[in-house]
């Protein structure tokens, strides 16, 4: 079983800075997952924010591109997002993911989500 644990999720003000963390633990070889960070706001369908893959490579949408970063850890099994400048249209449920296709299988997993809310 693998496990996924967001953390860092919280209430700040427009034009703060929140730090998430994102756990895994289990029969993981966390260096060889693409780690990913998505988002889901009320009433609206999940949507990326963030890759980081095996190599270090790294992918931010336009929406968050020079206000976030994603990062990873491969010793601590962790990877990060951290935000900057946030506005309240950044409101949602964030969520961590770890993904890695083996032809024919895909690995999958998801962690619970963290909130984050902007207020403004």
């Amino acid at each position: 079983q693998v496990q996924l644990v967001e953390s860092g999720g919280g209430l700040v003000q427009s034009g703060g800075s929140l730090r998430l963390a994102c756990a895994a633990s289990g029969s993981i070889f966390f260096s060889l997952y693409t780690m990913g960070w998505y988002r889901q706001a009320p009433g609206k369908q999940r949507e990326l924010v963030a890759v980081i893959t095996s190599g270090g490579r790294t992918i931010h949408v336009d929406s968050v591109k020079g206000r976030f970063t994603i990062s990873r850890d491969n010793a601590k099994n962790t990877t990060y997002l951290q935000m900057s400048s946030l506005k309240p249209e950044d409101t949602a449920v964030y969520f961590c993911n770890a993904n890695r296709v083996v032809r024919p299988v895909e690995y999958d997993y998801w962690g619970q989500g963290t909130q984050v809310t902007v207020s403004s």
